[in-house]
């Protein structure tokens, strides 16, 4: 909450809590780093149809790749030369079948005819002008890796996100309208169906929609949970199950975490469970040892009504059985389990839910609340590492912003009852170009300067429009690294878009503690903006929309502003530099005075699984200083 000078936020003496320097002199930036043989079959039974737009993936093993439409090289941030139309597909296969010691199980090239799904219009009704698609936003490869996967999750759910923002009431399925439209328009990768591993996507990965699965070739039915692909064999043709998505349609028993007993597909209202399709290539599986790919659906704590769908890895089908419903109906049984040597996945969601029902139970838990009670989400503070006396020193958590010298008066708007729409022709809304900047709480664009309705607006304190102010939502927790001091994580997955904490501490003028090359380890310089980026935000072509100016548009404060969390701050202060960064920074001024103190507010940058490591890129500090983020884009050093 904006309060002016001298009625500051309620500040709390943590005498016990700790400042560990996470190697840094803060000065963000706002822009980011960004086998076998083909063979023919006859046509198997037809499964019930799939919702409008999705009729690439009606067949369970029909290929979904079509070669009308070209293929495309991926965009990247670095914007190198665009190579030249069709490349030629790479004619050497690799078997990927990971440990699998099953070397019968051959990797077949899914190629061929499909129908392609056409293009579900959307209902944005403002007068716009139909542009061509720039090549440089096209993708369309059978073979994907990290930064295709990537490309392909940030343009869908910028798009979904989009049409959520505009279309409002009128659009309850925009994931279905961006699925659509990305199949159609060949915005996808991984087309080629394989057994094990896809590539670029890693254990423990996250998605918020079964058409995400689609797109980035972890699972392609849209609505079946059995993934399956017809194979040739020394004695004839197979189906084996490619990956399951266990949603808790039945009761699956999932044991410690390792265990999935997962229930036939069919069945319900038609009677027992019949020996085909899906099922069938479970079975099959099952003798031949082969890998099967599992997608668990598990709650959605942000959304009590959705899921969550998180990649578990590898598993083998141990055995098979039958057995009755409460109804009667028979249901095939498959118990399959885990293979060994692979990043913990559900696991720790299992453990994390623990941590829920007894704080107590989590290993290394020091302080139960390092805010006291300043937030509304306790944040836990834990040392499973035990470096040095194994506490921070002293700080004093603040919620917000102290200004040290008098600020601008915000102006408000005059809306009544928090309806501040673009219809009620909301002077906030209007200072957003027209558009409210968040869809269902989500950030839906990046842009220089967004306005939030304040304190100074009538409809305060009940507006949609104040996402940010209302203080950390997800589950944090301040945990001590192996190398970098300590760091902030969550114990909630994280959609992207949404807001996870602001940077609090004192404004402070450039001369007041000698500009950004003072000895501050936790000043968030913000003289330096940077240049903006829009690969975080949508396509605009795809919806036939023309690129809006103001997104390139750079806002700079009236003021020099920086910010010192050194003696004063909150949760923010914790959170390290990360070459390739899960989180930015965005600019966020409760009301309309461009003239007044804007704060720096972060949001994911894409989905987050749980226990990640939240970080941003500092970049500029003044000073070099050698990193230890580990990614595979790592600079070595950042300053």
């Amino acid at each position: 909450m904006e309060t002016g000078l001298g009625s500051d936020p309620p500040t709390f003496d943590k005498n016990r809590v700790l400042d560990v320097k996470p190697l840094r002199c803060i000065s963000p930036i706002s822009s980011f780093p960004p086998f076998g043989s083909q063979v023919s079959h006859p046509a198997p039974p037809q499964p019930p149809p799939n919702p409008t737009g999705f009729s690439q993936f009606s067949q369970f093993y029909q290929p979904f790749f079509n070669p009308s439409i070209p293929q495309y090289p991926v965009h990247t941030p670095a914007k190198p030369d665009l190579p030249k139309k069709n490349p030629k597909t790479p004619s050497s296969t690799t078997n990927e079948q990971g440990n699998s010691t099953n070397s019968s199980i051959p990797i077949i090239d899914s190629t061929g005819a499909s129908n392609g799904g056409k293009q579900r219009s959307t209902s944005i009704t403002r007068p716009t002008k139909r542009v061509k698609i720039s090549e440089e936003v096209r993708l369309s490869s059978q073979e994907g890796d990290s930064v295709s996967v990537g490309n392909v999750l940030m343009k869908f759910d910028a798009l979904r996100r989009r049409l959520a923002q505009v279309e409002g009431e009128i659009n309850k399925r925009p994931d279905l309208t961006a699925g659509s439209i990305m199949m159609a328009k060949g915005l996808r990768t991984n087309m080629r169906k394989r057994v094990g591993v896809v590539n670029g996507i890693e254990v423990g990965d996250i998605f918020y929609f079964r058409i995400e699965l689609c797109l980035v070739g972890l699972h392609a039915q849209s609505m079946a949970g059995i993934d399956y692909m017809v194979l040739k064999f020394d004695q004839g043709e197979e189906p084996v199950a490619l990956s399951v998505v266990s949603s808790g349609g039945y009761e699956d028993d999932v044991g410690d975490g390792n265990v999935l007993i997962y229930s036939g597909q069919g069945g319900k209202d038609e009677g027992d469970q019949k020996l085909e399709r899906g099922n069938l290539a479970l079975e099959k599986s099952l003798h031949r040892a082969s890998e099967v790919r599992v997608i668990r659906g598990v709650k959605d704590v942000a959304n009590p009504t959705g899921k969550v769908y998180m990649y578990d890895g590898l598993y083998k089908i141990q055995k098979s059985w039958t057995e009755k419903t409460k109804t009667g109906a028979g249901v095939f049984k498959f118990k399959m389990v885990r293979m060994p040597g692979q990043p913990e996945a559900f696991t720790i969601w299992k453990s994390i839910q623990s941590w829920r029902e007894d704080i107590n139970s989590r290993p290394g838990l020091i302080l139960q609340d390092i805010t006291a009670g300043a937030e509304k989400v306790p944040v836990p503070l834990v040392n499973e590492i035990d470096i040095g006396d194994g506490r921070p020193a002293p700080f004093l958590y603040h919620t917000g912003l102290k200004y040290l010298k008098p600020v601008n008066p915000l102006i408000g708007c005059q809306c009544q009852g928090g309806k501040c729409l673009p219809s009620s022709n909301c002077s906030c809304i209007l200072a957003n170009g027209g558009d409210p900047p968040y869809a269902n709480g989500i950030l839906a664009i990046q842009k220089s300067l967004i306005h939030e309705c304040g304190p100074s607006c009538s409809c305060y304190p009940n507006c949609k429009n104040q996402v940010s102010q209302n203080g950390p939502k997800v589950r944090l927790e301040v945990f001590m690294t192996k190398n970098k001091g300590w760091g902030l994580c969550s114990w909630d997955p994280i959609r992207a878009g949404t807001f996870i904490c602001e940077y609090a501490g004192e404004v402070i003028d450039k001369d007041d503690r000698g500009g950004a090359h003072v000895d501050d380890d936790y000043i968030f310089n913000a003289t330096h903006l940077g240049d903006y980026s829009n690969e975080w935000n949508y396509v605009p072509e795809l919806i036939g929309e023309e690129k809006p100016v103001d997104l390139n548009e750079a806002f700079k404060p009236a003021l020099p502003m920086m910010i010192s969390a050194k003696k004063m701050g909150n949760v923010a202060r914790f959170m390290n530099h990360g070459c390739s960064p899960n989180v930015f920074w965005q600019l966020v001024l409760r009301g309309q005075n461009k003239d007044s103190f804007p704060h720096i507010m972060f949001y994911a940058f894409k989905h987050i699984p749980p226990m990640t490591e939240l970080t941003y890129d500092y970049v500029e500090s003044g000073r070099m200083k050698q990193c230890f983020c580990g990614s595979a884009n790592c600079r070595s050093f950042f300053g």
